[in-house]
């Protein structure tokens, strides 16, 4: 079954009658809300709810079960644009979000959870009301502190752990079993271990805080301690709702026994909103009593508190406990530094990324700048508002893994806001335009494309910077490409190339400059010096270990091949290009190649297997909003090669061929389709 789930990191205590009731909701209701207080283990229930549906009612869900975290967003400017990611929606045209996620969602069955819906509760109630409406097969699981109000919802409340049952205390002996099993076998522990489940009510995080503090003191020390502060809270007149005051207390009697130092780290590190790594742990939170080499053994000292967690090989903070370390970080007046450090260390990381575009570690750039890309849109809301020409200069920067990485919408957005922002000329105006003509030239707007294009033209000119000339030029030639000018795209990288002459991989545009000559010459029909530009280029990629335009490269060669008549060298070059595409995750450059698979497919006789690749290329094509597209040449081989197809296996085989490939999409289809044993064989 296709879909994503996040993988369940620690083990599951009970939550029986629960889950049950889930079960029971998800098959009768296509809203199910679970509701409940901060820390009472909503997500988790969540969790093995979704799994437990994935694993058993695959024929009620047969497009999956996805996840969409809403926890990482301030506000609800990019609420549609997770979404969409979260069910692999790579929409590149320039309609609306919505729209466009309601059009990927109507014909699908599959089951989608919202979590941590409660700060952008009337933006969830809304969104999630229109897509209930356009997509019938769809079902809607939402964790939130307040129900959506929606009619047909159905509210399934989250309490703690009962304390009178076995779960409250399994999941506090299992998490001191953890770390210091020993400290249960002590005198006195189990009757303290009970107490303090009492004491804390059975709320799950509040039992996993207190957990943590067992090792260095032992179960009846801990259950002490925290009774004592517990008494001094009473008497101090506390006023929050008791389950509130409970957790509330837990964490802050945590953030007490931390070490200065790394209370400081705690409040630091809630700057990020989504999972981090140690150098950008080290690149952000260091400074003043917290010297840099400290910061790894501080975040270690806070996983095993359980403040932060570990998420593969990055760590992360749930929300509630980040919560309270902002409240810190605004007492210690130090908001304002620690996003600007934050933003600086994203733009570093953006300008590295550029810098190894045309080297062996771009693909490894661009797993990074995809980990980090909740990060990256919260260190340019900042810019945006505190420096808006770094904001420029970053959304330039992100623009061509952002396009790849299926966030060309958020690209755009961004680039519009950046130049508004910030329309002083120079460098940084410049990139972000040409970039802004990447962007709206791949949505297929090509008048306002042109327009665009016109004056980043302009603008490098101005400036006299070459990088900026080579970004313009390859715009230009992009767009005249795709509008069947194939001579003028030649003439304009050539004459920008021949103005400062280099070595093709000496910088990013330059390179994308020659890509683009390559591709003009197979457009004029001048196929044997594409083929040995392409086979040139192709060499030093591949020397390098660099992807991007290896790919091209092979389309291009690909293409040439069923022009020579060549179509099993043409699979093969296809079948490259897509391999490639799929270690980028690139949706619109593997819609590209499964359509040229298919044709030379067709050429050599498969029809069926054509129909079928042809099928999961159409899928492709959705989720990138467009019809298929391409240079114009292709729609002519194309076109001949579906005809050919037909014609070898006849219209019904076709069509059957065809509606298989068409319900596939997804890691597993594309594997098939790029297989080369016909369809019987399988």
């Amino acid at each position: 079954m296709m879909g994503h789930i996040p993988e369940e990191t620690t083990s599951f205590v009970g939550r029986h009658e629960e889950l049950a009731r889930l079960d029971t909701a998800l098959a009768t209701h296509r809203l199910v809300t679970l509701t409940g207080t901060g820390g009472v283990g909503k997500t988790r229930i969540a969790q093995r709810a979704a799994a437990r549906t994935a694993a058993r009612a695959a024929p009620r869900f047969p497009d999956g079960v996805w996840w969409a975290d809403l926890s990482t967003l301030d506000n609800a400017d990019l609420l549609l644009a997770t979404v969409s990611d979260a069910v692999d929606l790579s929409d590149h045209s320039p309609r609306m979000p919505v729209e466009a996620l309601c059009e990927w969602l109507a014909d699908k069955r599959l089951l989608l959870v919202l979590d941590s819906c409660e700060h952008l509760i009337d933006e969830c109630s809304e969104l999630v009301g229109e897509l209930l409406t356009a997509a019938p097969g769809l079902t809607v699981l939402t964790t939130t502190r307040r129900p959506l109000r929606l009619v047909g919802e159905d509210l399934v409340e989250v309490g703690p752990l009962d304390v009178d049952g076995e779960d409250a205390l399994t999941l506090f002996t299992r998490r001191v079993a953890d770390t210091a099993p020993d400290a249960l076998t002590a005198p006195g522990a189990a009757e303290a271990a009970v107490a303090l489940c009492r004491r804390l009510e059975g709320i799950p995080l509040a039992l996993e805080l207190a957990a943590a503090q067992v090792g260095p003191a032992g179960v009846e020390d801990v259950a002490a301690r925290l009774g004592r502060r517990f008494e001094v809270l009473a008497r101090s007149g506390f006023v929050w709702p008791p389950r509130h005051r409970t957790l509330r207390t837990t964490i802050g009697w945590s953030h007490e026994l931390c070490e200065p130092v790394d209370r400081l780290l705690w409040s630091r590190l809630t700057v990020f909103r989504g999972p981090f790594d140690l150098a950008a742990a080290r690149a952000v939170a260091s400074g003043g009593p917290l010297a840099e080499h400290a910061v790894a053994a501080g975040v270690e000292r806070l996983v095993a508190q359980s403040v932060v967690r570990r998420d593969g090989h990055r760590y992360r903070m749930l929300e509630t406990i980040r919560e309270y370390g902002q409240e810190w970080l605004r007492e210690l007046g130090e908001e304002r530094e620690l996003a600007d450090r934050h933003a600086g260390h994203f733009l570093a990381m953006a300008r590295r990324a550029d810098n190894l575009w045309s080297t062996g570690e771009q693909a490894r750039c661009y797993r990074q700048i995809d980990e980090v890309h909740t990060d990256l849109r919260t260190a340019l809301d900042h810019l945006l508002v505190a420096e808006p020409a770094r904001a420029a200069e970053l959304t330039g920067l992100l623009c061509f893994f952002w396009t790849c990485c299926g966030h060309l919408k958020e690209a755009r957005r961004y680039l519009e806001r950046a130049l508004a922002a910030h329309d002083t000329p120079g460098p940084e105006h410049t990139r972000a335009l040409c970039a802004l003509g990447v962007a709206v030239t791949l949505q297929g707007e090509y008048p306002a494309a042109l327009r665009i294009s016109d004056l980043a033209t302009r603008a490098a000119a101005r400036d006299g910077d070459k990088e900026a000339q080579f970004a313009a030029a390859y715009v230009a030639g992009l767009l005249a490409l795709l509008t069947g000018r194939a001579e003028d795209a030649l003439d304009l990288v050539d004459a920008s190339l021949a103005a400062v002459p280099g070595w093709a991989f000496d910088s990013p545009s330059r390179l994308r400059c020659h890509l683009v000559g390559v591709f003009a010459l197979t457009g004029l029909g001048r196929l044997p010096e594409a083929r040995a530009r392409a086979l040139e280029l192709r060499q030093h990629c591949a020397q390098l270990g660099e992807v991007w335009t290896l790919s091209y490269l092979e389309y291009q060669l690909a293409l040439i091949a069923l022009f020579q008549a060549e179509p099993q060298e043409a699979a093969g070059h296809a079948r490259t290009m897509l391999e490639s595409k799929r270690l980028l995750g690139d949706a619109f450059g593997i819609a590209l190649g499964l359509d040229l698979l298919a044709a030379a497919l067709a050429a050599q006789g498969r029809g069926e297997q054509a129909a079928t690749v042809y099928g999961v290329g159409e899928t492709y094509w959705r989720s990138v909003g467009h019809p298929q597209r391409g240079t114009p040449e292709l729609r002519g081989v194309r076109e001949q090669c579906e005809s050919a197809a037909r014609a070898s296996v006849g219209d019904a085989a076709y069509d059957r061929a065809y509606r298989r490939g068409a319900v596939e999409y997804g890691r597993t289809a594309l594997t098939r389709a790029i297989s080369d044993e016909p369809p019987a064989q399988r």
